[in-house]
Formats: structure tokens, sequence, C-alpha cells
């Protein structure tokens, strides 16, 4: 199945000839081809894909080159052609004539909801494509960026408190200091100055004062209570226990969230419904073709293949609360406890893989220095090994964060390498706010904090990194994941998560690992 459903352009650039745009919204009801439909978190993973012209697959305009992920959305970088069809599509998107995004998904899993709501499980994302039409009319281009030599003119809108509804809105634009001119007949003007508000002395000095003028203020209207209440409410000492403390609904979370920069950056797969193994056949031997004369015998050869076992891994999450908890609870809580339970999921299940992918590769390509020239030495050998080992190509560079950081630290005389703002340096682009980017020679880079972590034998915070061919790898993970809670006796509510993954090493040495530190 197939769908295509409209998002957003935010950013264009005409000098890097780029355009970003929130290409997925999550939990967000969209219209696509098919009707509604919705995408929870993690059911459409980021992927290098061709950018389309009206879903025409054979007008492409661009190519992503870094897409990024949280808790609401995903957004895509795509890089223009320069071509002419590119530079009108640009434009385009520059001048809101055409500034929507729509993504073509193939649907591997889905359920239908009650309301006819088509809720995606699992997709591949196949292609983007620049459109007219958007899903919402009032998000469009909000921010372009201009040429070095554009000029911004700034206007300030000055509000005055004390004058309350007598305040006339119109704002006139603040014109450039002028040297006063003497004239008997015109009074001197002063400029412009910012206005202050200073709160009038209250005699609001505790809870009885503040009630006394409340009531004064709502129900005889008096204007001078109203502004002794409106300063007391903005002044928490004058009245103490008056002013209620809110609370937001935004949950602060520095410690867990979904990224998984390994899996990310290898093949992926359905895991089949039932066993604890699976096996997959792997062939040996092929046959051969030589030079054979006329009237002379054909050497013998064959087809030979065995079977590759790969064992099914369970991950299970366990939280315990109470139904005093979940009773008298705000709705975030549980929002909040079964997000930060996938963000726990999404770790283990990472490092699992990095630490299987390890485990089977037999070679390891060094790296002289953490430079330039050492980089650019480590991903060009590693990828012609990679190539010698699985006749594939090496697409993927998955690295530590620290690694990530030195990344776009590499220069030349100054000029960061893969931070091109100008077409006289185009090694590539990896961005500071984004866990994903392209280097040379011309890999898809995947930051993963799994280095260091559960099993990998390198240490967090080195420049450790691997150069992969994504087909050599593939995780298989079963569709959804499954949420099971029980109460206890005592009360108490256990939670469970869990889900089920496979890491198949289909050509161990079809990655390259470099422990450089």
């Amino acid at each position: 199945m197939k769908l295509t459903t409209p998002m957003q352009i935010t950013a264009a650039d005409s000098d890097s000839r780029t355009i970003t745009g929130r290409i997925v919204a999550f939990n967000e009801h969209a219209n696509a081809s098919t009707g509604k439909v919705v995408f929870p978190r993690g059911s459409i993973q980021p992927q290098d894909v061709f950018l389309n012209l009206e879903h025409d697959n054979t007008r492409r305009i661009g190519k992503s080159i870094a897409m990024s992920v949280n808790d609401k959305e995903m957004t895509a970088t795509f890089k223009i052609a320069n071509t002419t069809a590119g530079t009108d599509a640009l434009t385009e998107a520059i001048e809101g004539l055409r500034d929507g995004f729509s993504i073509e998904l193939a649907v591997d899993n889905y359920e239908m909801q009650k309301d006819g709501t088509m809720k995606v499980l699992n997709g591949q994302l196949t292609a983007v494509a620049l459109v007219t039409e958007p899903a919402v009319r009032s998000a469009r281009v909000q921010e372009v960026a201009a040429s070095e030599d554009s000029e911004t003119e700034t206007v300030t809108e000055t509000t005055n408190p004390n004058e309350g509804d007598k305040m006339d809105n119109t704002t006139e634009p603040v014109a450039p200091a002028v040297e006063p001119v003497a004239a008997p007949e015109v009074a001197p003007v002063q400029a412009s100055r910012p206005a202050y508000y200073t709160a009038p002395r209250s005699p609001i000095v505790d809870k009885v004062s503040y009630l006394e003028h409340y009531l004064r203020a709502s129900v005889l209207h008096d204007e001078d209570s109203r502004q002794y209440v409106k300063a007391a409410d903005n002044t928490t000492s004058t009245a103490p226990g008056m002013i209620p403390t809110p609370q937001s609904t935004q949950v602060i979370n520095a410690l867990a969230n979904a990224d998984r920069g390994t899996i990310d950056g290898i093949s992926r797969e359905t895991l089949v419904a039932e066993g604890m193994t699976f096996e997959l056949p792997r062939v040996t031997a092929v046959p051969t073709v030589l030079p054979i004369n006329e009237n002379d015998a054909v050497t013998e050869s064959s087809l030979s293949a065995t079977f590759l076992s790969v064992s099914v891994q369970p991950f299970k999450g366990r939280a315990i609360s109470t139904v005093e908890l979940i009773d008298r609870s705000r709705p975030e809580y549980l929002t909040a406890l079964l997000q930060n339970l996938e963000f726990a999921y999404a770790k283990e299940t990472d490092e699992y893989a990095l630490a299987a992918m390890q485990a089977a590769v037999t070679t390891v390509t060094a790296q002289s220095a953490n430079s330039a020239t050492g980089f650019l030495g480590y991903t060009s050998k590693a990828a012609a090994n990679v190539y010698g080992a699985s006749l594939g190509f090496a697409r993927s560079l998955i690295v530590s964060p620290t690694q990530w950081g030195n990344i776009m630290g590499y220069n030349d005389n100054g000029t960061p390498l893969y931070n091109a703002a100008q077409p006289s340096n185009q090694a590539g682009n990896v961005r500071g706010d984004s866990l994903r980017g392209v280097v040379s020679p011309g890999l898809n880079l995947y930051v993963s904090r799994s280095f260091g972590n559960a099993g990998t034998t390198t240490a967090d915070g080195d420049s450790s990194m691997v150069v992969v061919n994504p087909d050599s790898y593939t995780w298989y993970e079963s569709p959804r994941f499954t949420l099971r809670s029980n109460i206890n006796s005592d009360g108490t509510i256990d939670i469970l998560y869990y889900g089920y993954g496979a890491l198949a090493a289909k050509v161990p040495n079809g990655a390259q690992f470099n422990n450089l530190p």
C-alpha cells in the first residue's frame, strides 16, 4: 500500500540550494491519498530519498542530505539540483508559490481505527515531493536565508500599560535620531523613548487588604482598586499565598531519547511471528566460468549454500505504579511513563545491535590520526575493504558523539569541511542540530550513543566509528511493541513493555570498525 500525505516547508536557502521542512507529524491526523491517517512515533524511520516535483518520479529535483526526529515530527533537508527545474522549484518555495512537502510511504503494517483513520504501524519512506498545496494552509515558509547583502528592517512596538483602554495600537516606524533645528514657531521635538511602567504604591499588604480591594474592583468597579489588585498579582511579595504556582505539562528529560543511530545505519526487516530462531540461506560457493577451448572438457562447478541461524532476543522493561497514582495523577504522567519505557527500549536495542555487529567483524581498519587527513584515509580504505568483503558498497558511517564533534571540527585553513556553505567547499554536510549528514566519500552519517555501552569494546567519548554496507547487517524487529499491565493484591500495578529483535550478520566483514582513542 502506498500513501502520500502533505506537510510543510520551514526554510529555504538560495545560496546553499537547500530546502528544509517537516515531512511527518507524529500522532496528528493528516489527509493522505487514502483518507485520514496518523503516524505514531517510531512508525517511520529516516532514510535517504529523492525529492520529486508533484509526485512525478521522472522529475527529480534533489535528494535528502539530513533528517532529524523528535517526539513531535520528522524534519528533512534536501539539496536541490543545479538544474533549471531545480532553480525554478527553489524560487517557487522561497516565493511561497510551491511550498509544501508530501511524503510517499510504502505501508508494511497498519490498523483501522473506529473513525476510519488509518493508523500506520510500520512503513518505508520511498520519496518526498515538493507540492503546491499543503495540508495546513496557514503553515507556509517561515524563514528564508538571504544573501549577505540583504537588508533587514526592524519595527519595534511599544505598549504603555498606563494608558489602559485609551491606548492607540497604531505602530509607527522609529526614525533615526536627527539634530533638532531651532525654530520659534515649532516646539522642540524629542526622540522616542521606551515606555516604563511603575506600579502604584499599593495599600495591599496582606490577604485581608487584598480581598477588600479585589471586591471593590470586581463589584464596585473601582478603578484604583483594580490597579492595586493588578499590581499585587504581579508582585508575589505583596500578597503571599494568594498567587498559585502553576505547573507546566511539558516534561524536561535530558536522560533518554528514542535515537537509534546504529539501527538507522543498517537495513531493517520485519521479524517473523514465530520461533526464537530463524534461518537465512547463505551462498558458500558459486559456479565458475573459464575460457575452454573447443572439444576440451568443461570444469565442473556448482552452487552451494548453508543456513545462517539468527537468534531472536526479547527486550523487556517493567514499571511499577499504584492505583492511587494512576487515579489521582494527571494524564501526562502515563504519557511520560510510556514514553520513557520506549526510550529505554530504543537505547537497549541499539546497544545490542552495535555489540552484535562488533562481535561478528574480524577486520579493523586503522586510522593514523584523528584529523581530516586521517579521517579521509580511514573512510576511503574502509569503504574499499567493505566492497572487497561484501561485493556491495559502503553507504553508512556510524560514529560516537565525540567523533561527531571531531568531524564537525575538521577544517581547511579554518573553513569547515563538512559544514559547506559555498559551492567552493562541498566535502559534505554535517550539522550540530541533526544526527544525520553526509561525509566524504559519500557516506551517510549516523550518530550513536551506544559506543562504549552494553558489550561494545570501545570507550564512550572516544573517536570510535564504523563504515558499513547496510545490506550486510539487518535488524529484524517485531512490527509493534506489546504493553501489558497487571493489578496486584497490594494495589500496585505492573506495566510490562516488551518486544523482540534480532541482528543478522549476513556478511560479517561488510563493516570496518575503527577504535582510535
